[in-house]
């Protein structure tokens, strides 16, 4: 609750037409509500903090709100801050405001990107190799398994749209492609960013397609829906699911065997590059027009590591 009324008084600032207190960099992110933002945001707050600047933190509390996200980006450039750094929620429907918001002000993109050539700077995952990644990583798993990389996959997108899982799911098929041509990549599904969706696809899938042996979900939302239907259904010893991101639960269903790796980002530092990029770019410095923060295969034997605890348990307050 407390969040909430934080985030809402915010957001009641930004729509009062009020101008921004001087050196304000808002992050505007895909959902309030999400962990894997509010790592972001623990990230860009460090940031903040160092260069003693004020960050409101505002967006919706929906993925699928992306109206609600342009509104919020709209009013947050009214108000005149010093940069905007922005996770944009859909790539088409961002780039316009976008491109109109980058007329008066820079913005750097953290995440995802957008349709505008007029962004600042991107800090982000190379989410084509995080896919190739996780391709290597559930042949891996098969291989383990079934002792050799064959067999039937399937991938489990959690929107249509978001160019964040697009282009996960396009490295995730070209390294298939390319290094193990006996995995048939059988059914691409699309959700609506509801783990009860993914739970409900990935029970159909094993139901209509009973001898598969892999699923890459390429966002934290479907890896849990997908490793809650594998434990639900008891096949982890022959079913082997790879997913991006992490959270409790994504940690629970890695050492219990539900998912096989997870390919995990870095967004604290996606968080707090952005911030230093978007104050940096303000003050007229050259900005690195793309910050790679790197992926981490992530299994149950290196879990343990330092850099992989550092990694599934961010500090976030």
């Amino acid at each position: 609750m407390k969040r909430f009324a934080i985030v809402t008084a915010l957001l009641a600032s930004v729509s009062s037409g009020s101008a921004f207190a001087a050196e304000t960099i808002p992050l505007i992110v895909k959902n309030t509500s999400n962990y894997y933002f509010s790592i972001v945001t623990a990230g860009a707050r460090k940031a903040a903090k160092e260069l003693g600047i004020d960050m409101p933190v505002l967006g919706p509390t929906s993925f699928s709100d992306i109206q609600g996200q342009i509104s919020i980006l709209e009013n947050a450039v009214s108000n005149t801050p010093t940069a905007i750094v922005i996770s944009p929620l859909e790539f088409w429907a961002l780039g316009g405001p976008i491109t109109d918001a980058a007329g008066s002000l820079p913005i750097i993109t953290v995440d995802s990107s957008a349709d505008s050539s007029a962004v600042t700077a991107m800090v982000t995952t190379d989410n084509i190799e995080g896919g190739r990644q996780a391709a290597v990583a559930l042949a891996d798993a098969i291989r383990n398994a079934h002792g050799a990389p064959e067999g039937k996959v399937a991938g489990i997108l959690g929107f249509a749209g978001q160019s964040t899982f697009e282009e996960r799911l396009k490295g995730f098929k070209e390294k298939l492609a390319s290094d193990y041509p006996k995995l048939e990549l059988v059914s691409e599904r699309i959700a609506d960013g509801q783990a009860t969706t993914a739970v409900n696809i990935m029970t159909d899938l094993l139901t209509s397609t009973p001898d598969i042996r892999g699923v890459f979900a390429p966002d934290l939302i479907m890896g849990a829906g997908a490793g809650q239907a594998v434990l639900e259904n008891n096949v982890q010893d022959k079913v082997k699911v790879v997913a991006f991101d992490s959270d409790e639960k994504l940690v629970e269903f890695l050492a219990n065997g539900a998912i096989a790796a997870l390919i995990v980002q870095d967004p604290f530092r996606m968080g707090y590059e952005g911030v230093k990029a978007a104050y940096a770019a303000s003050k007229g410095e050259k900005v690195n027009p793309r910050i790679d923060t790197g992926v981490n295969i992530i299994t149950k034997a290196n879990m343990s590591e330092p850099r992989s605890q550092e990694l599934l348990n961010p500090k976030i307050n």
